[in-house]
């Protein structure tokens, strides 16, 4: 009897053990290309010994943000090392991977092996197995013996966020890079200027952020004509500035700068109101909305000051594009504006079926500003607009009133980056009309989970050429209507997920009923690091 007891008992205990086990799963956001399980016994962490890297400061950075990953999720601190003795997590690079940012990750018993065919690529891998391993004791984790193998759709994979309508300080922004490298983004479109609030220093100009940096009021509610009468506003300074470029360094992502030109400048002429057609009075803008006053492309004294902007700019932010906006900029004062006029007719401007000499004056702007940046060594991105300025083939167009113009634009030959409203404009709302009663106010417009990761930035009718030139996909936050860091976060999470599988995951691997399982497993990271998230369309579907 007694020995029946102890049999059950120990059977009892084993299978308790077997339960408790926590298995290491690559099925995660965004998924792989290839994962194929090899032959083997599953390996235990708690048997690993150290993380092992062979290369430079990156490399050793790279090995330091694994370990801290699985301490968050288990618990245990891996020694970081270049001594390949034990049961190890190895890294390198490897001229064996053709793309700079893709990678393998091999689990066998002699440990795990990263390889990628950059410092990024290994980056990638490191935040593919952060994501596989479950936040549990390391007693409990082990790892089947797998290889994985991966790599981007799009070279291009960004996310946008606007600083300019509410300002958002150096600690959010850098919040804000670790969700994107979390999900294998790399470019942080970063908006500091804007009608309501100017964030960039310049030395040459010290009004932009004297003045243009504060609004003296803000509306309540969409344009309602009531206002809360206090002063907002607030700027980086250019450390700041320097520190944010350098995180996102680390964490392979390029942060690229965008000064909106020639219109959404109400701050910057409020500072300086000689730029403008008229010589103002200017406010920095309390309203939200596209305004009649824009810099006056007739003026000598405005590419003087674009090209002081710049040069200052271009001192902080090395990456090789520089946004220029170029959208929303009404000719109401061009029109009118004798200096403007004059402008179009010395440079012969002369309005046709499509575009007036106003369309082409501002196309003489943009030009003249893409010169400069391209003596520089630069490259210039602009919103669509700028197809209607008969703009250079050498600027990239960001496509967001709808895929059309993005398409036409692959089509010249232009370079395309896609962020329609439809699928990309995080500050419109994720949940449907009859849940009204919880939202908070936003700018409105409807762009559900599933309507962004079912975006197809290339559609299958395009040619093989015009399909190089897409290049890219992007989500933007603008922040009319949010003010704090907790509805920023909501507003991203979890569509920051779906969006990380159409810039990374292959169309035919693509699935949304099992991608929302693998979000719903990634919501375990979003609540360690104490983010907020909407999680409605994960309970409709779970």
């Amino acid at each position: 009897m007694k020995k029946t007891f102890l049999s059950i008992l120990f059977l009892a205990c084993i299978h308790f053990s077997a339960v408790a086990q926590e298995m290491v799963d690559f099925n995660v956001v965004p998924l792989p290309r290839e994962c194929v399980a090899q032959k083997g016994k599953p390996m235990p962490l708690s048997d690993f010994q150290a993380i092992c890297y062979k290369g430079g400061e990156d490399m050793k950075r790279n090995a330091e943000f694994l370990a801290d990953y699985i301490y968050q999720n288990t618990g245990k601190r891996l020694n970081v090392t270049t001594n390949t003795k034990g049961v190890v997590i190895s890294m390198a690079v490897s001229e064996k991977i053709s793309a700079p940012e893709g990678y393998t990750i091999k689990v066998s018993n002699k440990g795990v092996d990263i390889q990628g065919g950059s410092n990024a690529g290994v980056f990638y891998a490191i935040q593919t197995l952060r994501k596989a391993i479950p936040i549990a004791d390391a007693d409990k984790v082990q790892m089947n013996p797998i290889l994985v193998t991966d790599a981007p759709r799009f070279s291009y994979r960004g996310m946008h966020l606007d600083v300019s309508r509410h300002f958002f300080d150096v600690n959010f922004v850098k919040e804000y890079i670790d969700m994107l490298a979390l999900h294998h983004i790399n470019i942080f479109h970063f908006h500091i200027t804007d009608d309501q609030g100017w964030r960039l220093p310049v030395d040459k100009f010290p009004k932009l952020i004297e003045v243009g940096a504060y609004r003296n009021t803000t509306v309540i509610g969409r344009n309602t004509g009531l206002y809360n009468h206090q002063r907002y506003g607030g700027y980086f300074t250019k450390q700041e500035l320097r520190d944010i470029v350098e995180y996102a360094r680390q964490r392979y992502i390029t942060v690229i700068p965008e000064i909106d030109m020639p219109g959404h400048m109400e701050a910057a002429l409020a500072a300086y109101p000689e730029l403008g057609c008229t010589g103002g009075p200017y406010e920095v803008e309390d309203d939200w909305g596209v305004f009649d006053d824009i810099l006056c492309a007739g003026k000598e004294e405005t590419f003087h000051f674009v090209k002081g902007v710049l040069d200052e700019l271009m001192e902080i932010f090395p990456s090789e594009y520089i946004h220029i906006g170029g959208d929303e900029a009404p000719r109401t004062r061009w029109k009118e504006c004798p200096l403007c006029q004059a402008r179009i007719k010395q440079q012969g401007l002369v309005g046709d079926g499509k575009h007036s000499a106003e369309d082409k004056l501002q196309g003489y702007f943009m030009k003249r500003v893409e010169s400069y940046l391209n003596q520089h060594g630069r490259k210039v991105i602009g919103w669509d607009e700028l197809l209607d300025c008969d703009v250079n083939k050498s600027a990239t167009i960001m496509s967001w009133r709808g895929q059309e113009g993005g398409i036409r634009a692959s089509q010249m030959g232009h370079d395309v980056i896609m962020v329609p409203t439809s699928t990309s404009y995080y500050d419109y709302y994720q949940t449907p009309e009859d849940d009204y009663w919880s939202k908070p106010l936003l700018i409105g417009g409807f762009v559900p989970l599933d309507t962004v990761y079912n975006a197809e930035p290339a559609p299958s009718y395009l040619t093989p050429e015009a399909k190089k030139h897409i290049i890219g996909v992007q989500a933007n936050l603008w922040t009319e209507y949010i003010a704090d860091k907790e509805l920023a976060e909501y507003q991203v999470l979890p569509r920051m997920g779906a969006l990380s599988e159409v810039q990374w995951t292959m169309p035919e691997n693509k699935d949304y009923k099992a991608y929302l399982q693998r979000q719903i497993k990634l919501t375990a990271i979003y609540r360690q690091q104490g983010w907020k998230y909407c999680d409605f369309s994960l309970k409709l579907k779970n």
